[in-house]
């Protein structure tokens, strides 16, 4: 097997959480046709990064989603998948893979409206891209649900699991006003998601369901009906059958006759009977 195989069935088996990280990769590759070799920066087009300017997302809506596949550089995208990987990991122990699809879209979603009505109060305007609102949410709705549980790190040792989200929230606070102040306020917007959706989820209110049906509507659609095959059906032609004598007829018919014999015997005797009555009635006494 070669690698090429061997990606594909990852892929195949990996199931949604390697599915997502081959997603992300895969829009990292497209977005190299946006690298501007002369600035040495990404230039992403504001119909796929989150452009905090009503006048762009409110016609390219799409790109509250959009935004949430792209990077901004290999790094940003080798940790971000890195931390995904950790943390779906831990989210599926104990969840869906539908749960943790539609935690992953409506917490993107959602951080992205965050970041876009702050910094139109801010009076602010810039876009973003990343997965890492989502992937904040994924660890932080894990971590509401098991905080105390241990996690093994290579050179720390057991640690539990509300300590790395501790950490990883704190570092964002403290660059939240260093730089990418949008991105660390979609950050913040994803762990606030994730910790909500998992206490709503304890309550009885399953958030994924909303991108769950909406999925499968769309599926649906454009999913051919299988087609009811043809059925000839045979007809009989079968000769009508001639129709039986009645047992009863027959028995009574039968009874009379021995009738008429036993009283010609009784009038006359046996010697009187003829040669055909007398095997009749002796057919008839077996």
């Amino acid at each position: 097997m070669n690698i090429l195989d061997d990606l594909k069935l990852q892929y195949k088996l990996g199931g949604i959480a390697m599915r997502l990280i081959y997603w992300n990769i895969a829009c990292f590759l497209i977005s190299l046709f946006f690298y501007q070799f002369s600035i040495g920066q990404f230039d992403f087009p504001d119909w796929l990064a989150l452009s905090s300017n009503p006048d762009v997302f409110m016609f390219k809506p799409w790109t509250f989603l959009t935004y949430a596949f792209f990077h901004d550089g290999f790094w940003h995208l080798l940790f971000n998948m890195m931390v995904l990987n950790f943390a779906s990991t831990l989210f599926l122990t104990y969840f869906t893979q539908k749960q943790y699809l539609g935690l992953y879209i409506l917490s993107a979603i959602f951080a992205g409206l965050i970041f876009a009505l702050s910094y139109y109060f801010l009076h602010y305007s810039a876009s973003i891209v990343g997965a890492s609102a989502a992937i904040m949410a994924i660890l932080v709705a894990t971590t509401t649900y098991q905080p105390l549980m241990n996690i093994r790190l290579l050179i720390i040792g057991n640690v539990k699991l509300w300590h790395i989200t501790a950490v990883i929230l704190i570092l964002d606070l403290m660059q939240f006003r260093l730089g990418n102040t949008g991105g660390h306020i979609s950050h913040l917007a994803g762990a606030v998601f994730g910790f909500i959706f998992i206490k709503l989820l304890q309550n009885g209110t399953d958030l994924s369901i909303v991108v769950s049906s909406i999925l499968d509507f769309f599926t649906n659609l454009f999913r051919k009906s299988p087609s009811t095959p043809f059925k000839k059906v045979h007809k009989n032609y079968n000769k009508p059958t001639q129709k039986p004598t009645s047992k009863i007829v027959t028995k009574d018919k039968t009874q009379q006759q021995i009738d008429e014999i036993l009283d010609k015997i009784s009038q006359s005797g046996y010697d009187c009977l003829t040669k055909e009555e007398k095997e009749f009635l002796f057919k008839a006494g077996k």
